[in-house]
């Protein structure tokens, strides 16, 4: 389990507006950071039009390389540090041109210049 790569974990158990459900997940935290079995990762929605105007959201095409059927927004607002045993399978990976925009959202929400 690497960052930038992208797998389909259960987020259920959830309290209020937290995303939930079984969905893909990109994992954002440095692969050289923590002694847990955890990962920190932002989930993957449905891309909507309206996202254009929200910089914690990032577009990504479906491509064999990430494993995704459908345009996608990669959600740096939900960001949360989850457990291995979430994990159930690995999907596919994202570019680093993609990963640099994630990690600008994540800048932007976490105030980070």
């Amino acid at each position: 389990m690497k960052r930038g790569e992208i797998w389909l974990i259960n987020l259920d158990n959830t309290i209020g507006a937290e995303i939930r459900k079984t969905r893909p997940v990109v994992i954002v935290s440095s692969d050289a950071v923590g002694v847990l079995p955890l990962k920190v990762v932002a989930p993957i929605t449905d891309w909507k039009a309206h996202y254009t105007d929200v910089p914690w959201m990032t577009e990504i095409s479906p491509s064999t390389q990430n494993g995704l059927e459908k345009p996608s927004s990669c959600d740096a607002f939900q960001v949360r540090s989850v457990s291995v045993e979430r994990f159930i399978r690995k999907l596919g990976s994202l570019d680093l041109g993609l990963m640099k925009a994630i990690s600008i959202s994540l800048a932007e929400v976490l105030d980070i210049e």
